[in-house]
């Protein structure tokens, strides 16, 4: 596995992308503009304080973000990283939010792409572009075939593999992905050879069953980064992954040495759809 501690990766990974037929993208640090949109007014004193722990401008950086592409981010929940990316990618390219299911039955489901909405619309100038969809693996069609440049999701592969329907979200995201398009992932981190009911029940994931769950679905492996790493966090809570920021579930216990630990440790790994 390739992994880059660095926040510039250009060198790094011109090599597997010409191994695949691909050309290197023009395409270093900074280039973005995405720094910029960290101190906006509409981002929220308690969102701008979690960029320590999520560092959206390598992340970006690292999956290779630029405002004329097509992305799509999948379950974008409260809207952390819409915030960024909206405003990013408005005017240049086209950004799908593609949230939960309104049909899908299930409550939380509901209120929360209700609040997503609500956030939309009370800031027109910020989100007027963006393109709401829904994804629902069971039963969902695809937000787009064969025409994102990048489809990114933050923090939620457990979540689908809980609900039985991982490998069919990786395969949808294969099928929104233009070839050569690539996909971003970031999620919590178990230890190797954690057992998957342990991983269900945590909300931490081996990245070797991340790995297997990208190469069934077709990607092939590019680059992992420790952009989000975070080693005081040793992945074993007694409310799992829950139990550290920013959702404390275990309220007021221990909350002092929870903080200290910060959001968890996360691997942050990225994969291509091979050119045909």
């Amino acid at each position: 596995m390739l992994v880059f501690k660095t926040k510039t990766i250009l060198a790094k990974i011109a090599t597997p992308l010409l191994a695949l037929g691909l050309a290197a993208p023009a395409f270093s640090h900074g280039d973005h503009g995405v720094e910029k949109l960290l101190d906006s007014e509409h981002r929220s004193e308690a969102n701008r304080a979690r960029d320590q722990y999520r560092n959206p401008a390598e992340t970006l950086d690292f999956f290779e973000l630029a405002p004329e592409q097509t992305v799509v981010e999948i379950w974008p929940g409260g809207g952390w990283y819409a915030e960024i990316l909206a405003p990013y990618i408005k005017g240049k390219g086209t950004y799908y939010a593609a949230h939960f299911d309104p049909n899908s039955g299930v409550n939380y489901f509901s209120r929360s792409l209700a609040k997503f909405k609500d956030k939309m619309q009370a800031e027109p100038e910020v989100y007027g572009e963006t393109k709401l969809s829904a994804f629902f693996p069971p039963n969902s069609a695809n937000t787009v075939k064969g025409e994102a440049d990048r489809v990114l999701t933050f923090r939620n592969v457990h979540n689908w593999m809980k609900a039985g329907y991982a490998e069919k979200a990786f395969a949808e995201f294969y099928a929104m992905l233009k070839p050569g398009g690539i996909l971003g992932v970031v999620e919590h981190r178990a230890k190797p050879g954690t057992s998957l009911e342990d991983m269900t029940k945590s909300g931490y994931v081996t990245e070797d069953h991340v790995l297997d769950l990208a190469k069934q679905a077709g990607f092939k492996f590019l680059a992992a980064s420790e952009i989000n790493a975070n080693d005081k966090d040793g992945a074993k809570h007694p409310k799992g992954v829950w139990t550290l920021p920013p959702r404390l579930a275990l309220g007021e216990q221990d909350q002092a040495k929870y903080k200290a630990i910060g959001e968890s440790d996360r691997m942050t790994l990225k994969f291509i759809k091979p050119a045909k």
